[in-house]
């Protein structure tokens, strides 16, 4: 019988998993996606089928998933964003009587990644290692905030404050010195005083959350998690989270992120052996203590440190999500040889037997092609205001001959054409199996050098209202150069 799990959602994550898992009698199925999605899929020929809903709500996705179960179009079901989570995807498919058949978190568990206070609290519970020091203030009290990042600066080299519910990402602001302070505090109250209005009031305290700034590598794991507690970690990624190189700061802001490398250069059985001690196993274990457990998939972001073998000795968490990261998850799934069966094994408590199959011997890129600067109004581009609605164009001859896969998201298509929505438009994936005369370092720098040349050759556009032969998107350039700085210190004598 060929299995049916249905990935919802519109986002890139959503459709590349859905066109991963179709393999060994698993069929995948968009639940929503986008009108990009699916012109994209009749023309490369995937075979991803599609179900539409009213909208994108979690209570419209969960209903369109609820109706497959019951016609049979669907076994199983998984959403890829944590606002549906939020929202009650889950318990809307659980009170219609397939909680059996629906992976991840309750609205009531939510908080892992929708209260970032609250998760903290779990993760000492669980003696899950965070930030050295973290403190609760009053989003509007700056001098207790200003204290509180002075000592930080003074003891950690930095301080981190962190908008707690809600943000995409992108609610992280981090401090490095003093004369920072009130430029970051001010743009955040400008990003979240509505929100904070919203959710709480003006009668109510605004709970910020600061954090110690932490040292090391940041590293990402994908965890698949079962009714039973039996979990299996994915491949190790590394996240560009920042809009551009360099330190994050007021004007370097963390984003949904630019891209990301699987493996992490630091990725070692050292490494996954210290994570499924002290982060996972803890976690799950708490996650159970609470009532909180149940089939899903969690997000560790994290720091690390090595030793001069690049052997680790310590590993903390900066983040937990309840589902799966995005782009990190791009690069993750093109090394897995049965992330199909892996779900399958999930939805059906058999994660003690199933085990990732990873291709040991290669490397996965995948970088953001993101809305640049300029438009009508000026708009400064991603991750702040950003022009929509322009002709997105790409050579699949070019991309196909280079081995680059294109995987659409912030897209749209209509009257025969594709347009841009804004945001991240396309994400650029390349894999490349490392031969005996190549280094890891010669690996990476090709695979980045030739995603770079497409974008620098115009091979994929969105062109400009003012300027038909121009090129709105932008990208980082430096996604993947990791491998290099890895070998300056690792590496040369």
């Amino acid at each position: 019988m060929t299995m049916r799990i249905g990935i919802a959602g519109t986002d890139a994550r959503s459709f590349l998993w859905a066109k991963e898992i179709t393999a060994d009698g698993i069929w995948g199925v968009v639940i929503r996606g986008n009108r990009a999605m699916e012109e994209y899929a009749r023309i490369m020929s995937w075979p991803v089928e599609f179900i539409p809903t009213a909208d994108n709500s979690a209570k419209a996705l969960a209903q369109g998933g609820i109706e497959a179960f019951r016609t049979g179009q669907l076994n199983y079901l998984l959403a890829q964003s944590e606002n549906h989570y939020y929202d009650g995807f889950v318990d809307e498919v659980i009170e219609a009587g397939f909680g059996d058949r629906v992976a991840g978190l309750t609205q009531k568990a939510s908080f892992i990644e929708g209260d970032k206070i609250a998760a903290k609290r779990l993760c000492r519970s669980a003696g899950v290692p965070v930030a050295d020091q973290w403190m609760e203030e009053d989003a509007r009290d700056f001098q207790s905030i200003r204290d509180v990042c002075c000592h930080y600066i003074d003891r950690f080299n930095g301080a981190v404050l962190k908008y707690p519910y809600r943000a995409g990402g992108k609610g992280a602001r981090i401090i490095t010195d003093i004369w920072q302070i009130a430029e970051v505090y001010n743009k955040l109250m400008t990003d979240y005083s509505a929100d904070y209005e919203a959710l709480r009031g003006s009668d109510q305290c605004w709970p910020l959350l600061i954090e110690s700034l932490m040292g090391g590598s940041e590293i990402s794991f994908t965890v698949f998690v079962d009714d039973n507690g039996s979990f299996q970690i994915l491949p190790t990624s590394m996240d560009y989270a920042r809009r551009y190189p360099g330190t994050a700061g007021p004007h370097n802001p963390v984003t949904g992120g630019m891209g990301a490398i699987s493996p992490h250069p630091l990725e070692s059985l050292g490494l996954i052996e210290l994570a499924t001690e002290k982060i996972v196993r803890p976690f799950v274990r708490a996650m159970k203590h609470y009532g909180h457990l149940r089939k899903c998939v969690l997000y560790f972001g994290c720091f690390v440190t090595v030793d001069g073998n690049y052997y680790p000795t310590r590993i903390r968490v900066s983040e937990v999500n309840i589902r799966m990261g995005e782009p990190e998850v791009q690069a993750v799934v093109r090394r897995l040889k049965n992330p199909g069966e892996l779900l399958l094994a999930m939805f059906e408590n058999r994660l003690h037997e199933v085990k990732p199959e990873v291709r040991e011997d290669q490397i996965s890129l995948t970088i953001a092609l993101v809305t640049g600067p300029g438009g009508p109004d000026g708009q400064k581009g991603y991750p702040d205001s950003c022009t929509k609605g322009e002709r997105l164009e790409f050579d699949l001859k070019y991309l196909k001959k280079n081995k680059i896969l294109l995987v659409p998201s912030g897209a749209d298509f209509r009257d025969g054409t594709f347009y841009s929505d804004g945001t991240r438009i396309v994400y650029l994936i390349a894999n490349a199996k490392r031969d005996q005369t190549k280094s890891l370092l010669e690996t990476a720098e090709g695979l980045r050098e030739k995603i770079l040349n497409a974008h620098r050759n115009g091979k994929v556009r969105v062109i400009p209202r003012e300027n038909p032969d121009g090129n709105r998107l932008a990208l980082r350039e430096d996604c993947g150069s990791e491998f290099s700085r890895f070998h300056q210190i690792f590496c040369e004598e």
